[in-house]
């Protein structure tokens, strides 16, 4: 495991991580031991394979970079433990949001809102905004809790490649790089999840997922817009 603190980025190499199954009694405990020790985990969700670290530890933050392969100007989303963590990590809480979270949390709708000013992660990017969502998955949110606050949301995945919808694809993929993983099988919703932008008006379909578009558009009574299509 890496030591919180080290001022090293060089991803630890593992000839084989620990692997939990995510209904042995201590799984909680050692997940949030490790995020707790600067680590990350593989852990299940009701999506996909997950890959973790606590939000507001730098160092890592910047390992879930480059384990995954991704630029550091890309945001990561996160997850959290309780709906109610929104208020915490939001600036604020628009209407059209409750109404999200009151029908499609905890599920697979990730929500980007403002970002209060006291929240500060790498995980952002650099961003004035954060992307949040509560999983259907009482056994990661249980280590939510117990880590402290919310974790990196990120496909268990090579930036590029397939979102894993099980252990073992995660572990092929990011095994080598990890603290702990946990298998619970394979995910049951096995989409990625629907990413929505609250801060435009009218909201923004960033990406079409475990929540359909029309699901949205009928609680929200209004037409969304989507990304204009990148110029040839």
């Amino acid at each position: 495991m890496v030591v919180k603190g080290e001022s090293s980025l060089a991803i630890t190499f593992s000839a084989m991580v620990r692997t939990l199954s995510a209904t042995d009694q201590v799984a909680i405990e050692e997940a949030v031991a490790v995020l707790k020790g600067g680590g990350i985990i593989v852990y299940p969700t009701d999506t996909v394979y997950g890959l973790g670290a606590l939000a507001e530890d730098d160092e890592a933050v910047r390992r879930v970079f480059a384990v995954k392969g991704r630029a550091a100007d890309k945001a990561l989303p996160l997850l959290i433990g309780e709906a109610s963590d929104a208020e915490k990590i939001a600036a604020q809480v628009p209407a059209a949001a409750r109404k999200l979270m009151e029908r499609f949390w905890p599920g697979g709708l990730t929500i980007v809102f403002s970002k209060s000013p006291s929240f500060k992660s790498l995980a952002l990017g650099g961003s004035d905004t954060v992307a949040l969502r509560l999983p259907d998955h009482p056994l990661l949110r249980e280590i939510i809790r117990g880590a402290g606050g919310p974790i990196t949301g990120t496909s268990a995945n090579r930036s590029g490649l397939g979102a894993p919808l099980t252990c073992g694809e995660a572990l092929e993929q990011v095994g080598h790089a990890v603290d702990l993983a946990l298998d619970d099988g394979p995910c049951p919703g096995g989409i990625e999840s629907t990413v929505v932008d609250i801060t435009k008006d009218p909201p923004l379909l960033l990406r079409q997922g475990a929540i359909s578009r029309e699901q949205i558009e009928s609680l929200l009574g209004t037409t969304m817009a989507v990304p204009a299509a990148p110029k040839v």
